[in-house]
């Protein structure tokens, strides 16, 4: 198929085409394939970006779509590791600047973005970090890169924090966790003025329950009665209460003892089979309890949840009942 600048820039507006070659991580087949067809209308590049591409940007960026080489994608899936890191790397070149105190969450997905700061801090790029770790795997990872580590007896207030999730519902509530350190990160998470949660789109489901599910540290005394409890609580109608065993850091059993935390303290993983009627009461209901240290809901928290996808980074921010629910 022919076609030039020069051509795209005289062509009559209902004979342009339109292609999308302006999100990162945008494949480049959507491209091309965007470029073989003629459309009356912008193109809506993939409902992961929501990103629209007006005529007027034509001129300037087709051409690159239709000259690069074709690279084929069969066999060359991402991994889930491989989002995992871009979304990572993401939220730190995005949100961390220069002189910000920083809360870093703990998991598969956050050691990534730790990671980044690490490198960013040995490059030059960034300067003047200090940072808040949710974990002692944190607190170490984050020392074998030398960030300066500080907690919030000495730096109050944070400029953001940057952790995973486990699970994320439509209104951005979120399951966390699975790493066994929900109590730090909600302390440290709660305290900063952005939280962004980065997830690939694994996490994302329609209700909170069977997703995965719900962790909640309680003390080891009693914790067979305090599981009862929480069985009964209305707002949790159908869970039931699984102690976690072998390593706090999954919820997979990997030994025959109780799970520690790092505050000394055990897990119930709450199993539902059901979707939750009301995240919030659930929560409320548990922080209520006797026994119960916190759980694993995060409600009304994100700030932004980025999500990594086939198709690239996009991200999700809160309805805006939540956000002037905020002010």
């Amino acid at each position: 198929m022919g076609f030039s600048v020069s051509s795209a820039a005289t062509a009559p507006p209902s004979r342009v085409l339109r292609a999308c070659a302006c999100v990162e991580g945008c494949p480049m087949a959507l491209a091309r394939r965007a470029a073989s067809r003629l459309l009356q209308g912008p193109l809506r590049c993939g409902e992961a970006h929501r990103h629209l591409l007006p005529a007027s940007a034509v001129a300037a960026g087709l051409c690159l779509a239709l000259t690069m080489p074709t690279r084929k994608t069969t066999g060359m899936a991402v991994s889930q590791d491989e989002l995992k890191k871009q979304v990572g790397y993401k939220a730190v070149d995005d949100y961390v600047r220069s002189g910000m105190v920083v809360g870093l969450g703990t998991g598969s997905t956050a050691y990534f973005a730790v990671e980044r700061v690490g490198q960013k801090l040995a490059s030059g790029e960034l300067k003047d970090i200090v940072a808040v770790p949710t974990s002692k795997r944190t607190q170490e990872q984050a020392a074998s890169l030398g960030i300066k580590l500080a907690t919030l007896d000495t730096q109050p207030s944070l400029d953001v924090a940057i952790d995973g999730a486990d699970s994320v519902d439509r209104t951005l509530n979120l399951v966390k966790g699975g790493g066994g350190a929900h109590f730090r990160e909600k302390i440290v998470e709660a305290t900063a003025k952005t939280f962004v949660v980065i997830v690939d789109e694994s996490k994302l489901c329609d209700s909170l329950g069977p997703h995965f599910p719900v962790p909640v540290e309680v003390v080891p005394f009693c914790h067979e009665h305090t599981a009862r409890i929480i069985k009964a609580l209305p707002a949790l109608e159908g869970c039931e209460p699984v102690l976690r065993l072998g390593s706090a850091a999954n919820n997979k059993r990997d030994g025959d003892q109780p799970a520690v935390t790092d505050n000394g303290n055990y897990i119930l993983d709450l199993q539902f089979t059901k979707p939750i009627k009301d995240p919030r009461a659930a929560a409320r209901q548990l922080k209520s309890t006797i026994g119960v240290v916190e759980h694993g809901f995060f409600t009304d928290m994100a700030s932004v949840v980025l999500v990594a996808g086939k198709e690239g980074i996009y991200e999700r921010k809160p309805p805006r009942w939540r956000l002037f629910s905020r002010l």
